[in-house]
């Protein structure tokens, strides 16, 4: 007995060492699974079926190398990417780089907020009641609440995810076809399907979700000695961020895809898988849909008051007072009562909104991932920790890539 305790002892050890360190790369992982993703992966199983699930495993490597390199980069300097910016390429960039992160995360929080109005719309709650209580609740979450409270319900609500598994289950998808469908990559060289291979990969590697992870990496005080398990962080946020987005893609492929139906968004697919599929797997949707929007609705402003805050040098903490920094608090209020506002304005175009702050994603993604390249190969700011040349391959073949994604989105967008 005594000998398997002491073997087993190390093992314990790692996975308690794990579960201690783990959240910046999970939450920030789910969090791309927002109305936004949903909708993306929705629309990919309804036009296309099983076929363009292949394109999840590309943007689930690049989630992984990006989300990595901003983890360790937080830990490694104990800056935020606003601040490292700053440092490295001077105050005046990062302001106006701030600004524009500021409108972007605007738009997309408005979106979140509309993705909990139309979940609860399907469930017979007017969006009059659910998004003031959800802004309520959010804000009281990250205002009121430590550190350690403030993960601890993000990582609970990120349990909802669940419902996608289940409901595509339930849709009775064909696995063969969507096995082949990961492994074999084919696609009709189409304007829809260009347009949507790369929303695919671009809706995983937002600019918020960058900045997110290394913020909240330093706002968890990890160390250097934690770099050795961060990266299970990383990779299982990312993981199950591809398994839910699988799982959404062949709910839609089973049914809406096999009956011909195509869908504008996520509310749609729920609100049609119910002929298809069952009333409780429709329910599974939009349940589904309410709690990736509530978590994204409240990671997108941390996320925004952690760069503000970063880029003037202000304190920047979930365990600082509203005294301490005052700053943090106030752009993360402002987000959320702007956000929740303009949700609840009659006749707001939230489409136009949407298209509008994704594509100033994208033109942001770019530059955003140059820089944290440059940064990483830095010597004085990075050290021993700096990339190795063979990392700078990886990382410059992964920006080649998004590259021409956005340059394809954007030329087909337009024609």
């Amino acid at each position: 007995m005594t000998r398997s305790i002491t073997s087993n002892s190390p093992r314990r050890a790692r996975v308690m060492v794990i579960l201690a360190i783990i959240g910046p790369g999970l939450l920030a992982g789910l969090s791309d699974d927002d109305p936004a993703g949903i909708t993306t992966y929705s629309v990919l199983g309804a036009k296309f079926g099983y076929q363009m699930l292949w394109v999840l495993l590309i943007s689930t490597v690049a989630l992984i190398i990006f989300h990595d390199l901003g983890l360790r980069m937080g830990v490694v300097t104990g800056q935020g990417l606003a601040g490292l910016i700053r440092q490295r390429f001077g105050v005046r960039f990062a302001a106006v780089g701030i600004s524009a992160l500021f409108v972007a995360n605007l738009g997309t929080t408005c979106a979140e907020f509309a993705g909990i109005a139309a979940g609860f719309e399907l469930l017979g709650v007017s969006r009059y009641v659910s998004v003031p209580l959800a802004a309520a609740a959010v804000s009281a979450l990250v205002i009121k609440g430590s550190f350690r409270r403030v993960q601890h319900v993000l990582l609970a609500l990120s349990v909802v995810f669940v419902s996608y598994i289940i409901a595509g289950v339930l849709a009775h998808p064909d696995w063969g076809a969507a096995a082949r469908g990961v492994v074999l990559p084919t696609m009709p060289l189409t304007r829809d399907a260009i347009v949507l291979a790369t929303a695919t990969l671009g809706t995983t590697l937002a600019p918020w979700g960058l900045s997110f992870v290394q913020s909240y990496a330093v706002d968890k005080r990890l160390t250097i000695s934690d770099l050795r398990y961060s990266r299970y962080d990383v990779v299982t946020g990312s993981a199950l961020t591809a398994l839910i987005g699988f799982f959404v893609v062949v709910a839609c492929a089973a049914t809406l895809h096999a009956s011909g139906l195509s869908i504008n968004d996520a509310a749609d697919a729920a609100a049609a898988l119910r002929p298809l599929a069952g009333s409780l797997a429709s329910d599974l949707f939009a349940v589904g849909l309410i709690g990736s929007a509530l978590l994204a609705a409240s990671i997108l402003p941390l996320s925004t008051a952690y760069s503000v805050s970063e880029v003037v040098g202000r304190p920047a903490g979930v365990n600082d007072s509203r005294s301490e920094a005052p700053l943090f608090y106030g752009t993360f209020s402002a987000v959320i009562v702007l956000a929740a506002g303009f949700v609840l304005l009659p006749g707001l175009p939230l489409v136009a909104i949407l298209v509008l702050t994704q594509v100033l994603n994208a033109i942001l993604l770019l530059p955003l991932l140059a820089m944290m390249a440059g940064i990483a190969s830095d010597e004085v700011l990075m050290g021993d920790h700096r990339a190795t040349k063979p990392a700078m391959v990886v990382y410059g073949v992964t920006i080649l890539l998004i590259a021409v994604s956005v340059v394809a989105l954007g030329v087909f967008s337009i024609l």
